[in-house]
């Protein structure tokens, strides 16, 4: 386990030397990783020790400050080549880094200006490709339906968008119904396109399966598959919905046979791995899924898909501390890359941290963040932002927010059990 940093055994010198070398160079998230990770490591072995801890608070604030101006120019950058879904993701990172009041009102006002330019704009529905005309196909098939479908297709690759384009208006329209959420209406259709496409190469029980396995209708789609595979061998999502099948019907001997006899080229691949690692969590396995993500790990390398599964099973396992640390390496990845946090991520960390007793301003701080991204779960984060208060004493600000928490309860408007 030593190549995830949380389990090194650096000192937090070391930390912070690195850190330092990474805001010399401009690398300001490199730079607040490092320090957090020295602040990390001090808070465990010298609790007391309030000087150096001062210290590395004010480089974090500092690194934090330095990304979020960085941000800011990247997004002005972005906004001039019009690319403005990119800008407002890096200025509301911006936002979150910064706590200079005037940076923030600059900041503010970008995000404005990229809002009126949404607005501005003349948005454009994706044609309705209506797939309960009683027409002929012929008929009902019309030019909007054909975009629409084309619009589906664009992330297929390319064989297959050629082959889908070839299958005829039954078939498409079944994919359109397929992904409209009508499966009942996609199987009818998509059954009777495999009669006018009989090709034994053909794509289309890949996707009528699909539609079976969403009508819990297993066997139907089990067998459709398994003829599949034997000629589309290097399927990925082929592999995935079998899975999911065998998942469904408890066979989970039967999805490790299938991922372990995959071609030779795919047995190491990274979905072959998840395929694996979630066979092994679904039939309650745990310490050896552990074991499978632990060793891609330490043989590939950092991978957020595979830590936040290995983090899902530490929680599986009751083991809560190594969750929560996994979370937390997580979070501080995505923060030097400048990429956003993952809700759910926060969450788990968050709530981790407080189960421990964790009533840091760093994790009020994080559930004030969520109530913003998570207006669902509103209630939930309300009370425990008021439990913090508390805890730090600040009984005035407690009570607002368990007022906050107890109203939105009564409006019923906090989501059931949370994320999923």
């Amino acid at each position: 386990m030593g190549i995830l940093k949380i389990f090194s055994g650096k000192d937090p010198e070391e930390y912070e030397q690195k850190g330092d070398s990474f805001f010399e160079t401009t690398k300001y998230g490199l730079a607040k990783i490092e320090y957090e990770a020295a602040l990390n490591k001090l808070e465990r072995k010298c609790p007391n020790n309030t000087d150096p801890k001062k210290r590395l608070q004010e480089k974090i604030l500092h690194s934090k400050e330095a990304l979020a101006l960085q941000h800011k120019q990247t997004g002005e950058e972005l906004m001039r080549a019009e690319m403005f879904d990119d800008a407002e993701e890096i200025v509301r990172l911006a936002l979150e880094l910064t706590e200079d009041p005037e940076l923030t009102v600059e900041l503010e006002e970008q995000l404005k200006e990229i809002h009126n330019h949404f607005a501005g704009e003349e948005i454009k529905d994706l044609p309705d490709f209506d797939v309960h005309m009683e027409n002929t196909e012929k008929a009902r098939y019309q030019e909007s339906g054909e975009e629409y479908f084309a619009v589906l297709c664009g992330s297929l690759p390319e064989e297959m968008q050629k082959a889908y384009h070839s299958y005829g208006n039954t078939f498409k329209a079944g994919y359109v119904a397929l992904n409209q959420g009508d499966f009942e209406l996609a199987a009818a259709k998509l059954s009777h396109a495999i009669g006018e496409n009989p090709s034994p190469l053909s794509f289309i029980p890949l996707e009528l399966a699909t539609a079976y396995l969403n009508l819990q209708k297993y066997e139907e789609a089990r067998a459709l598959l398994e003829d599949f595979m034997k000629e589309h061998p290097d399927s990925m999502q082929g592999y995935h919905l079998l899975c999911e099948i065998f998942w469904e019907i408890k066979e989970f001997d039967q999805a490790q046979e299938l991922l372990l006899s995959c071609p030779e080229e795919l047995v190491d691949s990274m979905h072959i791995q998840l395929l694996r690692g979630e066979t092994l969590f679904q039939a309650k396995r745990y310490q050896e899924a552990e074991s499978l993500y632990l060793d891609y790990l330490q043989s590939s390398g950092w991978d957020e898909k595979i830590a936040r599964l290995l983090a899902k099973t530490y929680e599986a396992l009751f083991e809560k501390e190594k969750a929560r640390d996994l979370y937390g390496e997580i979070m501080r990845q995505c923060r030097g890359c400048g990429v956003r946090i993952d809700t759910f991520i926060k969450q788990r960390y968050a709530d981790l941290c407080f189960e421990s007793g964790k009533y840091s301003t760093d994790i009020l701080e994080l559930y004030l963040s969520l109530v913003q991204e998570d207006p669902d779960n509103k209630a939930h984060y309300y009370k425990k932002i008021s439990q913090i208060h508390s805890a730090q004493g600040n009984e005035q600000e407690a009570r607002r927010y368990q007022l906050f928490a107890h109203k939105l309860k009564g409006n019923g408007r906090e989501r059931k059990g949370g994320h999923p």
